[in-house]
């Protein structure tokens, strides 16, 4: 995604202390393999800066893998670190959030908090492939949420085409 995105505009990368451990576990990745031409990454701790402000102007926001515990607390209004100030900031200006949560199955509180947040003006994005893509491998799966994710954000993408009958 931060691929696709880079080229096309400056990406801002929020990544939790807990974000970074499954990072690594599942990816093999750290934070600073983030790091790159129009990639600046923020610490999850300093809520003082620039992208955690209504007057700073971005395109979107996306949550992605988003935890239960992130979207309850930005359903709710708590800002206790930057990933939520920012979320909040979104909402409270009417820009785009793109919430991608992580959890399965889900419970009655994490769909009235999915709930909250639709109704507050977020776009709930389920990392739920289209199958009918015909994907036959893992990454093909993972390219249809990429692919749907920046359409939502407005950015040109070439990981799947529009669906044709």
């Amino acid at each position: 995604m931060f691929d696709c995105l880079k080229s096309q505009a400056e990406v801002h990368v929020i990544i939790s202390e807990r974000g970074a451990e499954l990072l690594n576990i599942e990816l093999g990745l750290k934070p600073a393999d983030f790091k790159g031409e129009n990639v600046m990454l923020h610490r999850t701790t300093k809520i003082n800066t620039s992208i955690a402000s209504g007057s700073f102007r971005v395109d979107g926001m996306v949550i992605v893998p988003a935890s239960m515990g992130t979207i309850g607390r930005v359903a709710a209004g708590v800002s206790g670190n930057l990933i939520e100030r920012v979320a909040d900031v979104m909402l409270k200006e009417k820009r785009k959030l793109i919430v991608v949560p992580r959890e399965a199955p889900l419970s009655t509180i994490h769909l009235k908090n999915l709930l909250a947040l639709d109704q507050a003006g977020a776009l709930i994005l389920p990392a739920s492939p289209g199958f009918y893509q015909q994907q036959n491998t893992v990454e093909g799966l993972v390219d249809f949420v990429v692919a749907r994710i920046i359409d939502q954000l407005g950015g040109e993408q070439d990981l799947m085409p529009p669906y044709k009958v």
